[in-house]
């Protein structure tokens, strides 16, 4: 027998093409959990060989199977980041590094992939040398939860057909993982000139950051940019980073405080810090922002504020990302909710959590601009060619008084030791920048912030710097200007330590544009406008007064005063009063100025409410406003705050309907003050109404005067303006039983189209009418109706359109169209409202609700208030509630004051008389309480 052959010798398992321990070595950057939770590399990485063993050739397989298990280790690894982050949720820093982190392993993993089993090349050429670099926010090492992914790919010189490929396979298998890839290939000498032609591609060059591939490539790239480009071009570079800065601040508004802020593209937000980052290092060469401190461009102090700011900055940018599940850098009304709560705010002493959290982002967002303002400006005025000797010679210079000095077209302090030797300077410069017109030089501000405590009590109490910080307001015509830099140094709160708790306060709601402090700047800058006369045309009841003369002392401090008292539980306009009784004389007010300013302050908000949530047409209105402002100097001091407390709301609150209610205002209580309260009745104002119909209607008959004049009741005649009178007396003629006649006119006085409608009288009339007009969209600012003895129903509304404006003439027909066809009862109204919802992102702001019943405000009404969240169909809800309960609606005044809504009904019951038992009070509030209910859940709020 032959010999039996020997058994073949066992096969070998292939050496696998890459392990865990071929990744590059981390970063070593401080992670929020443990770097083996963020990315496990052995388990990932050994796991993905034994998947792709299973492929065989195919590199369609090899791909799935890379994304498979990448997008596995992707999963687990954010959502490690994210428990961490939960659980220590002001970590930002570290949050960034994790997802960097992450980003790295998953790209080297990729590079592994295509490199060693899609396109293996044991011995690659000189020119298929290449390294992977992380540019941007990426390569800084930096990432919110959905950052962009931005690459270059390296080359020593032209892209090679084999790097051409494995490029291609990597950034498929980054696509297939949802990654939001940016991604160039370029040589080192591409890297220069592109770089040198857009600073875009710059700015991302000097953020790089080698992830895989030849380190020496990566380092020949580090060497020439210095070399060839970064180290020959820093002035070009800061001037092109200051005008994007410019332009970025433009696009956003140009305000630090503004309602929703972008919190990476922002004044005072991210991308500010970065570009103050990255102009440091292209002119320092620095690779840590903690080297600018030994450099001398930054304090310790003020490294601090820059380093506390970018870890607030970035933990809101994250938490947006995480609650949003994308990329999200706007902190909308909603999500500031949101941000809040995951930051671990909380609600208390008397504010919302959110108020707290948004005044925190506003103090870090004015600490961001007073650092960059500090570096950019002392950066730009370094790089900025040296005046030629001639020129400079001839040209005219401010005369600068010492210890100042004119540095850079600047103010800065020429001898430090005489300026902080006489304390009162700490004010005195910024009279002295007003005086000259010049701006603060950044060495004078960092001098100033540095030296804050010399404000102590004793020279709070210096009578001198009271006469300085006076002149401030006074003197110069513009002292927004000082206010607002002073407010930003904290000198102002300083000198003023009442006024800071308001500094960066929000006001959580839609109606003020500001934080409080800037709000009080702004309605001081509308008071030095009219100073100026440069509002003569659209404020000419303030002009006149501040002309006649009045006692501006009295008039800034009040202005200045006026809303200190915020953000406490109790009311502000009470804590306020009480606070300028201790504040006015100490800014050097007399006994009696200090009187007027502190009941200024008190009643600084009883004009607008006046003016916006009661007739001003009932002459109690008018009586009761007159005995609470008593003389003719508080009512014209009164009228000059509220004006300018309205307009420094925000840019579009004040409007014709506001001042044509104001003027009105002013206009009867000044009447009424000059000839005595007795002469403001009804049967005065009753007959004057009568003789102006008769006077504008010359061509009507004695008889038919006589009986259109008879028709009606007295609260008809006073009212409504004798144009709509004589408008609804043409409507009323031969009108068919059952028909609606609607006219509709622009009311330009009033800023609102006035939509009349006549109709026989029947229960439920107003609330109809209500209704048909919010299903058209229009948002009712006032309303009266009115029946008359012979049985007709006269409804007078003034509409605005949904940006506050009257409508225009071309979409009257439509808007009248709608009318009709909802009244005669062609769409159901409440059906109709179900899918008026509100908008999402407003959806958070939370308004109680609180309803009153007022038996004195008027002399044959009760005036029943609803104070709640404006809802789509509210009032047509609320009006339905009081036709269902029988109560017979003369007048519905509404305010809005943005997501806040008061209605005002002047009402009687069954038999014409007031409302006043109690428990029928009880009764129809808890009825209305319903309805408010009803409105909230079918809005969706």
């Amino acid at each position: 027998m032959p010999p039996r052959a020997s058994a073949a010798p066992a096969r070998k398992p292939p050496a696998p093409a890459f392990t865990h321990e071929d990744l590059p070595a981390a970063r070593g950057a401080p992670l929020i959990v443990d770097p083996a939770a963020v990315f496990d590399a052995a388990a990932v990485l050994d796991g993905l060989w034994g998947d792709l063993r299973a492929c065989g050739p195919d590199p369609m397989e090899i791909r799935r199977a890379t994304v498979r298990a990448l997008s596995a280790a992707q999963a687990d690894g954010r959502a490690a980041i994210r428990r961490g982050f939960e659980a220590d949720p002001t970590r930002a820093r570290r949050v960034t590094h994790s997802y960097a982190h992450l980003t790295d392993r998953i790209v080297q993993a990729a590079w592994l992939v295509a490199t060693r089993v899609l396109h293996p090349c044991p011995v690659p050429t000189e020119g298929e040398r290449f390294a992977i670099l992380g540019v941007g926010g990426y390569g800084r090492g930096e990432m919110a939860p959905h950052s962009d992914v931005d690459l270059l790919f390296l080359t020593p010189y032209k892209v090679t057909p084999w790097v051409e490929s494995v490029v291609e396979s990597m950034l498929y298998i980054l696509w297939d993982l949802k990654l939001k890839v940016g991604h160039s290939t370029r040589t080192v000498k591409d890297c220069i000139r592109l770089g040198g032609e857009d600073y875009t591609i710059r700015t991302s060059l000097l953020e790089r950051r080698l992830i895989c591939g030849d380190d020496a490539l990566a380092e020949t790239l580090e060497s020439r940019l210095w070399s060839d480009l970064f180290g020959t071009t820093a002035a070009d570079f800061i001037e092109a980073k200051l005008g994007e800065r410019s332009e970025r601040h433009r696009k956003q508004g140009g305000q630090r405080y503004i309602l929703e802020p972008n919190v990476k593209e922002a004044k005072g937000g991210l991308r500010d810090l970065q570009a103050l980052y990255w102009i440091t290092k292209y002119r320092y060469h620095v690779e840590d922002a903690a080297a600018l401190v030994g450099l001398g461009v930054f304090t310790a102090d003020e490294f601090d504020a820059f380093e506390a700011a970018e870890r607030f900055l970035w933990c809101v940018r994250c938490h947006l990302h995480l609650i949003a599940n994308r990329a999200a850098d706007v902190l909308s009304f909603d999500m500031q909710v949101e941000v809040a709560a995951a930051m671990g705010y909380r609600d208390h002493a008397g504010r919302r959590a959110v108020e707290h959290f948004m005044q925190d982002y506003f103090r870090h967002a004015t600490r961001v601009g007073e650092l960059t303002r500090i570096l950019l400006v002392a950066l730009e005025a370094d790089n900025i060619k040296q005046e030629p000797k001639l020129i400079g010679f001839f040209k005219r210079r401010r005369r600068v008084k010492a210890p100042y000095v004119e540095r850079q077209g600047r103010l800065d302090v020429k001898d430090e030791a005489a300026f902080l030797g006489t304390p009162l300077n700490m004010l005195g410069i910024f009279e002295e920048a007003l005086r000259t017109g010049l701006l603060l030089h950044p060495h004078a501000m960092r001098l100033i912030a540095a030296n804050r405590h010399l404000i102590d009590r004793e020279f709070r109490e210096t009578p001198e710097a009271a006469r300085l910080f006076l002149g401030l307001l006074l003197k110069h015509g513009n002292p927004e200007r000082a206010l607002r830099r002073m407010n930003e140094l904290e000198i102002l709160s300083a000198f003023i330590p009442e006024f800071a708790p308001i500094v960066a306060m929000m006001q959580f709601n839609m109606y003020h544009s500001y934080t409080v402090d800037e709000h009080t700047i702004q309605v001081i800058s509308h008071l030095a406008q009219i100073e100026r006369e440069e509002l003569q045309e659209s404020l000419p009841l303030c002009s006149e007064i501040l002309k006649k003369g009045v006692n501006r002392r009295i008039l800034y401090v009040a202005l200045l005063l006026h809303d200190i008292g915020k953000g406490r539980p109790e009311d502000h306009s009470v804590l306020g009063a009480r606070i300028a009784r201790t504040v006015a004389p100490r800014l050097g007010l007399k006994a009696k100025e200090a009187e007027a300013v502190e009941w200024l302050v008190r009643h600084h908000l009883l004009m607008s409410d006046m003016a916006q949530k009661r007739d001003i047409a009932d002459p109690r209105t008018i009586r009761d406003f007159a005995k609470a402002v008593k003389t003719r100097e508080r009512l014209d001091l009164l009228t000059v705050v509220t004006v300018c407390d309205i307009r420094g709301v925000g840019p579009n609150v004040w409007n014709n309907w506001k001042a044509q209610m104001i003027r009105a205002l002013h206009r009867a209580t000044a009447a009424a003050l000059e000839n005595g309260l007795e002469d403001v009745n009804r049967e005065t104002r009753d007959k004057r109404a009568k003789q102006l119909f008769r006077e504008a209607l010359p061509e009507w008959s004695e008889g038919a005067l006589r009986a259109e004049i008879g028709r009606h009741y007295g609260p008809y005649w006073q009212g409504i303006p004798t144009a709509a009178q004589i408008r609804f007396a043409e409507m009323l003629h031969d009108l068919p039983d059952g028909d609606v006649r609607v006219d509709l006119e622009a009311d330009e006085d009033r800023d609102a189209t006035r939509a009349l409608m006549a109709c026989h009288d029947h229960p439920g009339i107003f609330s109809r009418l209500a209704g048909a007009l919010s299903l058209a969209g229009a948002n009712i600012v006032d309303a009266r109706t009115y029946t008359s003895k012979d049985g007709f129903a006269t409804s007078a509304f003034w509409l605005q359109d949904a940006e506050g404006h009257p409508y225009e003439p071309s979409r009257l027909p439509r808007l009248r169209g709608m009318i009709e066809k909802i009244l005669r009862g062609e769409v159901a109204t409440r059906r109709a409202l179900e899918g008026r919802e509100i908008k999402k992102r407003e959806r958070k702001f939370q308004v109680p609700t609180n309803i009153s019943f007022d038996n004195e405000g008027s002399d044959i009404y009760t005036i029943i208030e609803v104070d709640t969240r404006d809802r789509p169909g509210l009032l047509y809800d609320l009006t339905q509630v009081l036709a269902q309960s029988n109560i017979y609606i003369s007048q519905a005044v509404i305010a809005t004051y943005g997501a806040q809504v008061v209605d005002s009904f002047y009402v009687k019951d069954l038999f014409g008389l007031k409302i006043w038992s109690k428990a029928k009070q009880d009764a129809l509030a808890e009825k209305l309480r319903g309805a408010v209910s009803r409105a909230a859940e079918r809005a969706g709020a």
